[in-house]
């Protein structure tokens, strides 16, 4: 059966541009949706319309595939019909100053009340200064200090005239007041005091007694007239300030009327305010009372006790927290364009309506939000100013955007995140807390109750990572965004790759791209999926490509990017990151690992491999070779890198399935008596997949038909126990890596590569490689069949089983069948002369 090469037109899929209308990406639109991502697009559609707990969404797809782009691109038309979320905003707790209260308000509202307490706040420092030094407050005051004074004057006149009636004088003292007896108006001294009479002596000391008493219990009920006095003092001040905080905080009250919580806490300000009004009055002049002075220090060492750090603005606590501001002036806007990282570097958010927040460092603190501290007198202190918002907060009543690599690899951050999700409120909480790390007294803020879209954006086998491991991300992320890696390329879906070429080109401010530059991407991205039927959605190389086009052409002082400029870049970044290919070249051609290109050898096979390192991947062809000989009742194949355990599992499956496909083809009511060996030579790393496993059982057919090879051919390919040649990967990389060890020994017009017939749909080759192949000198082989193979390589007809039951005379699988009959008979002659042994022996023993 003859195969025919793959005609040099199946070689390479060149686009046909003919079918463009455009001269250049000038004359397109920008394509503003996602390029055959129809599946895709309608999970994202479901899981942003459905509001219900868990159904959160998992964007799965490969890196480079422009995820971030595109779901930032969906969000921003949907958040366009929404309506804006409610403004967040932390204030005092004047009760439980360590637990500050959440407001919630209008959309941009959060904005007006911070600034309107700034306004009150600036009002009264103003018009509560001058009430306090009003004449009417002047002069109620100093009734009040007099009326006090009098009282205490009073009661001390009356006791100094009742002690003067009984000769005793009442004195003022350092150590307080005392009584002492006098004559004629002067103080007795002591030895005149001692020379009196002892009666008088004895009634002198009784009175003073009797008054010593008398002004003890004067001196005890003057802390209840100062509390009296303080008291009426307070009820003046507050008497005086309400009338001023109403007038200041009217408009304000009036503007928050309809939100009770918001109008609780306004009058919760206003009743401190009224009963601190001695904090405004901030010492001035020479003229301010010494009691005000007395009150601001007193307040000042309380301040403490109110929850703020002591040595704060004492205003402080008046002030308003905005956490959440969705006004239009409070958010960071963009345009639904932007790329993922232009939004993070912009503060992370973009849309219209409701908030797209994208969290590029997904820490715990940046998505609960943080308490933060600062030092005073050697201490860390807090309060609720110094509350900071989370991506929680930001994306609160929208979507919130995390890349899941990116929260897994932060400590605590992901188990964080399901907690929120769960709980449907956002607490702020830090490590330390959380860890138990910290003992000292925080902040216990309100938590915020949560409303937000999550949607994380990770990889396939992220994706299924976590749907075996974590028992609750099933329950969280119900709805999965598949993006799909490639397209069919059809002529509809080349126009639309074109108007998604010029809408990058305008994104990256790129010259303008030709009719021919266009049609050479839409080459390079099929060459890029590895399949000239499809289109590549990963965009990334596609786009570095354009950059590197551009900059090449720009060099040139050219105004568009042709193809020859695409050419160009794509030889360079071969050329850049071709170090190691060359060294594998090198060492072929110098013959340091063995490969040859012509002649014949039994048991020996090219075969074909893909080396990939990082970015780099580049195909190497491998010499394989395989031994037989008789063996002890079964057919036994020794995969010698598995032996060694360089081999990996499926390469294992693949030399376990030649097995039986010789079981099955050979000697089929015979028990198969033959021991074989498989070997990649000169192999110092790692093996695995099958696609060798055809090129191996070639190799093991050569040995046991003793049939040579011809080395001027390599195959690549799997088979299957029926010897059917299946579908590989990497065929290009493959191909041309065995072209360029024959191109640099020189082509001989003999050699070429054995593909799988299902790869060829797959070819996107060099143009070096289809200019070789349409001169004669190279060729490429459609296999379906092992049989088909055989033929090639050997040069004989592998056989066909007839009717008797055997192959033709002379064929490759006759002259195996009969190598392996002759392993039979050894061995039965072997197992019989071994029985005789035996018999004789146990005869002898008797």
């Amino acid at each position: 059966m003859a195969i025919d090469p793959v005609p040099s037109d199946l070689l390479y899929r060149a686009c046909d541009t003919s079918q463009f209308d455009f001269e250049t990406t000038l004359d397109l639109e920008d394509h503003s949706g996602l390029v055959g991502q129809e599946r895709a697009l309608e999970a994202l559609s479901f899981g942003t319309a459905i509001r219900r707990q868990g159904y959160n969404i998992f964007v799965l797809g490969p890196d480079g595939a422009g995820k971030h782009e595109a779901v930032l691109r969906f969000l921003a038309g949907v958040t366009q019909r929404e309506s804006a979320p409610s403004d967040w905003v932390y204030v005092n707790n004047f009760q439980t100053p360590h637990k500050p209260v959440a407001l919630q308000l209008g959309a941009g509202t959060g904005r007006i009340l911070k600034e309107g307490m700034l306004r009150v706040i600036d009002d009264l420092k103003v018009t509560i200064p001058s009430v306090l030094e009003s004449e009417e407050y002047q002069n109620r005051r100093q009734s009040i200090d007099e009326e006090f004074q009098e009282k205490q004057e009073h009661v001390f006149e009356e006791l100094r005239v009742k002690a003067e009636g009984e000769g005793i004088a009442l004195l003022r003292t350092p150590a307080g007041f005392a009584f002492a007896p006098v004559h004629d108006g002067n103080v007795l001294k002591p030895d005149e005091f001692n020379a009196l009479p002892e009666s008088e002596r004895k009634r002198i000391e009784s009175t003073i007694q009797s008054l010593q008493k008398e002004l003890a219990e004067t001196l005890e009920r003057i802390p209840s007239w100062q509390k009296e006095h303080h008291q009426r003092v307070r009820d003046l001040n507050r008497e005086m300030a309400e009338r001023s905080v109403e007038r200041a905080m009217r408009d304000l009250h009036a503007l928050f009327a309809t939100l009770p919580p918001v109008t609780a806490w306004l009058d919760a300000v206003m009743a401190d305010l009224i009963e601190n009004i001695g904090t405004f009055a901030v010492p001035r002049g020479e003229d301010v009372p010494e009691q005000m002075r007395m009150m601001v220090a007193m307040q000042a060492l309380l301040q403490g006790r109110n929850g703020m750090p002591s040595g704060t603005d004492p205003f402080r606590r008046y002030e308003v927290n905005v956490v959440v501001d969705n006004g239009r002036e409070g958010r960071t806007t963009g345009t639904a364009s932007r790329r993922a990282q232009d939004v993070a570097d912009a503060g992370g958010y973009i849309g219209g309506g409701s908030p797209i927040v994208y969290e590029d460092h997904p820490t715990m603190a940046n998505l609960l939000g943080r308490i933060e501290h600062m030092s005073q007198m050697g201490a860390l202190v807090t309060d609720f100013m110094l509350i900071k918002p989370g991506a929680l907060h930001r994306a609160n009543g929208g979507y919130l955007l995390i890349d899941a690599l990116k929260i897994l690899r932060e400590p605590l951050a992901w188990e964080a995140l399901k907690r929120a999700i769960r709980r449907r409120k956002i607490v702020v909480e830090s490590v330390g807390d959380y860890l138990s790390l910290v003992s000292t007294v925080s902040l216990e803020p309100d938590p915020i109750p949560l409303d937000v879209k999550i949607i994380l954006l990770g990889d396939r086998y992220l994706y299924y990572m976590l749907s075996n491991l974590d028992p609750d991300f099933g329950e969280l992320f119900k709805v999965a965004a598949d993006f799909e890696d490639e397209i069919d390329r059809e002529p509809e879906n080349d126009l639309l790759y074109a108007r998604l070429i010029a809408g990058t080109c305008r994104e990256e401010n790129l010259l303008p791209i030709d009719r021919s530059g266009v049609g050479r991407l839409i080459e390079r991205s099929s060459r890029q999926a590895e399949d000239a039927e499809k289109l590549s959605t990963i965009m990334r190389p596609i786009v570095d490509l354009m950059c590197e086009a551009d900059h090449i052409a720009r060099s040139a002082g050219a105004t568009l990017i042709t193809a020859d400029h695409i050419d160009q870049a794509v030889e360079a970044q071969i050329a850049r990151a071709d170090r190691l290919r060359e060294r594998s070249l090198e060492m072929i051609t110098r013959d340091i690992i063995i490969v040859d290109t012509e002649g014949e050898c039994v048991g020996q096979v090219n075969g074909l491999s893909v080396l990939s390192m990082g970015s780099v991947s580049f195909g190497r062809p491998s010499r394989i070779t395989a031994r037989v000989r008789m063996g002890l009742g079964s057919a036994r194949i020794v995969d010698i890198e598995r032996e060694v355990a360089l081999g990996g599992p499926i390469h294992t499956k693949g030399v376990l399935i030649l097995s039986g496909y010789i079981s099955g083809q050979f000697l089929p009511e015979i028990p198969l008596s033959m021991s074989a060996s498989i070997v990649f030579e000169q192999s110092y790393g790692g093996i695995d997949g099958d696609s060798a496993s055809s090129a191996e059982l070639y190799a093991l057919i050569s040995a046991l038909a003793e049939a040579p090879i011809a080395q001027g051919l390599a195959v690549t390919g799997s088979v299957n126990q029926h010897g059917e040649v299946q579908a590989i990967g990497g065929v290009n990389d493959k191909i041309e890596g065995f072209f360029d060890i024959c191109m640099r020994r020189g082509l001989t017009g003999d050699q070429g590569v054995l593909i799988p017939a299902a790869n060829v749909k797959h070819l996107m080759l060099r143009q070096d490689v289809v200019d070789a192949v349409e001169r004669g000198m190279f060729a490429i082989y459609p296999v379906e069949h092992i049989e088909e193979g055989v033929e090639l390589l050997m040069g004989a007809p592998a056989g066909v089983r007839q009717a008797d039951g055997k192959f033709p005379p002379g064929t490759i699988f006759a002259r195996a069948e009969e190598r392996l009959a002759a392993f039979a008979d050894n061995q039965r002659r072997f197992a019989q002369r071994s029985d005789d042994v035996n018999n004789s022996k146990n005869r002898k023993g008797a």
